[in-house]
């Protein structure tokens, strides 16, 4: 399989595995640490904590399912995300921090498993054709939109978890 899905099956299967993987890291992390700022932030030179970044994860699976909502009903999508350009994704990240700063752990990890449960349910609802036949935004299918905003960050966001795992002895 390459590192990027082209069909329908690889993508469940990215978007599985990363989930999976980055769960056992995630519930091997004590709650008291999941406030602690430590976790590379994604504008360069920032640290953010273990909660930021399942709020980010979080942020990035709802804007998918809002896209995808808001295109099939023929409403207008604001890509990436009402009052954000492609170029303020950073700010869109701390968008998506302050919005769960008051979540408690355990309700973020549940929002993440409901959410990306939700991801699977629309790609299992969707054909091939529909996710990877036609560009859905300028030449983007629909399926790499999934994998590049939900897979993608999650494999990254590990990387860093993990991180901050080893240097917290954690």
């Amino acid at each position: 399989m390459s590192s990027i899905p082209q069909n329908k099956h690889e993508l469940l299967a990215a978007i599985q595995t990363a989930y999976t993987k980055i769960t056992i890291d995630y519930t091997s992390i004590p709650a008291e640490h999941t406030r602690t700022y430590g976790v590379d932030g994604n504008s360069k030179g920032t640290q953010i904590t273990v909660c930021d970044t399942l709020a980010y994860l979080i942020g990035w699976e709802k804007l998918v399912l809002k896209w995808y909502k808001n295109k099939k009903e023929g409403k207008p999508v604001d890509f990436p995300e009402k009052g954000y350009k492609w170029n303020e994704l950073g700010l869109l990240a701390q968008h998506f921090h302050t919005q769960y700063q008051d979540a408690s752990y355990p309700a973020l990890l549940n929002e993440f498993e409901q959410v990306t449960a939700a991801i699977i349910e629309l790609i299992n609802s969707l054909s091939e054709q529909e996710l990877y036949g036609t560009a859905w935004y300028k030449k983007y299918t629909l399926g790499k939109m999934i994998q590049y905003n939900t897979a993608s960050p999650m494999k990254n966001m590990r990387t860093k978890i993990r991180k901050f795992k080893r240097t917290n002895g954690l």
